[in-house]
């Protein structure tokens, strides 16, 4: 399991499960509890590439980021091994 801390989103971290480049988990502490249960969803047993190229860059109301453009940068980060192990 590893974890990511968001930043500038209700929620505040997600912790996230990935096998073989395949996202097998990802929860999300804080924010709209039956959007993100609904992300998480959607994404599990998604190809990481495919989630960021997704996600990435979705905004929420006037913010500049969201918790699913958040997922996007923890998988990319996770790709480039700069993680926290929960």
């Amino acid at each position: 399991m590893l974890k990511y801390k968001t930043q500038g989103t209700c929620s505040r971290e997600i912790i996230f499960d990935i096998e073989d480049n395949t996202i097998k988990s990802a929860e999300f502490v804080g924010g709209c509890p039956g959007n993100l249960i609904g992300i998480s969803s959607l994404v599990k047993d998604m190809d990481i590439h495919e989630a960021i190229t997704r996600l990435e860059g979705i905004t929420c109301g006037n913010k500049t980021t969201s918790c699913p453009d958040q997922l996007s940068n923890a998988l990319k980060e996770y790709l480039n091994a700069s993680f926290e192990i929960a």
